[in-house]
């Protein structure tokens, strides 16, 4: 066993006690979730989104970010308050049938997204490299799967988090490339909404990358598994003084987390409209055409700069996605879980998160393009948030399962926005085709 999960005398929790938290101590599952946000699969989404449709899409990250922020809080403070994740009380409060369709719907959508990942990291090592892109697959996942049983996630995610900031190249470029700003503020604001089936599929598909079930799975879970890590902190059902701090540090967390993510996706969507659409590209079929929109600032270092960029976000969020499915299958049937223990304690947990990995590797042996699985995928998410975002909705509003700390007022209202938003979103999207 690597010397690396050696039990670690637990920081001090930053909820507690007399003193104020510093930033740093109250970031956590918030600012990995919105890091693991900005995966391949969004890099795809909003990049095809900007070369398609230019700046019209930029309005998706002004509605996405508070309703994103809000269902992600109520997420986080589930898990805060029971000490346990969505799964956990899906089979606590709810009958088991629910249980088995929801978790089996995240399962299927976290793998099909982690073979969509691999395929898009292979991509473009490949293109940088050369080399077989089948090889890629196959080394990346089990990297992947190596690092997630062998090396603790806490270290695993500080290294992987050098590799995102690529992704700021997105950012530099938008003060390097001729932004039409009036316009995008406009379209920013009052957007020019097309009801034609591909501008709202890509509605969808931004939608379900941005706000995607796996991170509400994920942000509820580590919130439980932190309580575990830490002894200071408490299940707030069972010590609700320290509800006030646990609240505002969630909060802190996820706005801040959410923000990143949300501000990367809109310089990806701005960066694309200002280089790829008035250039012509409007369909992103390679990584090299995703990566030609940082050429202005990066030259012909664009396409390693772009391939850094997936294999960052790639690493960070395939351990996300295999995570949340192993936490909702392992909540479902009673299993030891928990990325904190050893694999010879969790050892039915692990193995789920190396089957989810494999299975992902095996999907990219269908003849289907990386970057559109990745768009697909996003779509997928879209469509199956929805009902897990209602009974979420649901659930934080039951006293039974949330006490005193039952959802209310803003975050209740924002939550069922969000909820009705996606639904709205997917209809749209199924009454299109019909047209």
């Amino acid at each position: 066993m690597s010397a690396s999960r050696k039990t670690k005398p637990a920081a001090p929790s930053p909820v507690v006690g007399t003193s104020k938290p510093r930033l740093l101590d109250a970031l956590g599952p918030g600012l990995i979730t919105g890091a693991s946000d900005d995966d391949p699969s969004g890099i795809a989404t909003y990049s095809q989104a900007g070369a398609q449709f230019g700046y019209t899409m930029s309005w998706t990250m002004l509605l996405t970010y508070p309703l994103m922020a809000a269902v992600q809080m109520i997420s986080g403070r589930i898990g805060r308050t029971t000490g346990r994740g969505l799964a956990g009380n899906l089979r606590q409060h709810y009958p088991n049938w629910l249980l088995q369709v929801f978790v089996a719907l995240l399962a299927a959508a976290n793998i099909i997204n982690i073979g969509a990942d691999l395929g898009a990291m292979a991509d473009s090592t490949s293109l940088v490299l050369g080399g077989s892109k089948t090889l890629y697959v196959a080394l990346f996942g089990v990297v992947c799967i190596g690092l997630q049983v062998l090396l603790q996630y806490t270290r695993y995610v500080s290294y992987l988090k050098w590799l995102t900031l690529a992704l700021l190249a997105y950012v530099a470029t938008l003060f390097m490339v001729d932004v039409h700003w009036g316009e995008a503020l406009r379209q920013f604001v009052l957007p020019s909404i097309t009801w034609k089936t591909e501008y709202i599929q890509t509605i969808v598909a931004v939608f379900g990358t941005t706000i995607s079930p796996y991170l509400l799975f994920w942000q509820a879970s580590q919130e439980a598994e932190d309580i575990r890590a830490v002894p200071e902190r408490q299940v707030l059902r069972r010590a609700p003084e320290q509800g006030p701090d646990a609240i505002k540090r969630i909060e802190l967390d996820t706005l801040i987390g959410m923000g990143v993510s949300n501000f990367i996706a809109l310089a990806i969507i701005l960066t694309t409209a200002a280089t790829l659409n008035v250039s012509g590209v409007t369909d992103i079929e390679t990584s090299a055409q995703a990566a030609e929109a940082l050429r202005p600032i990066a030259g012909n270092y664009a396409a390693t700069i772009f391939a850094l960029g997936v294999l960052g976000t790639g690493l960070l969020a395939i351990p996300v996605l295999a995570g949340s499915a192993a936490y909702a299958i392992g909540e479902a049937r009673k299993w030891p879980i928990g990325l904190a223990r050893q694999p010879k304690e969790a050892k039915a947990f692990y193995a789920t998160i190396v089957m989810a990995t494999g299975v992902g590797i095996l999907l990219n042996f269908a003849p289907i393009n990386p970057i559109k699985a990745l768009y697909w995928c996003a779509v997928i998410n879209g469509i199956v948030a929805v009902p897990v975002m209602a009974l979420m909705m649901l659930m934080a509003a039951n006293s039974k399962i949330m006490g005193e700390f039952t959802i209310g007022g803003w975050l209740t209202g924002l939550g069922w926005v969000a909820t009705t938003v996606m639904a709205a979103a997917a209809v749209a999207m199924g009454v299109t085709y019909l047209m």
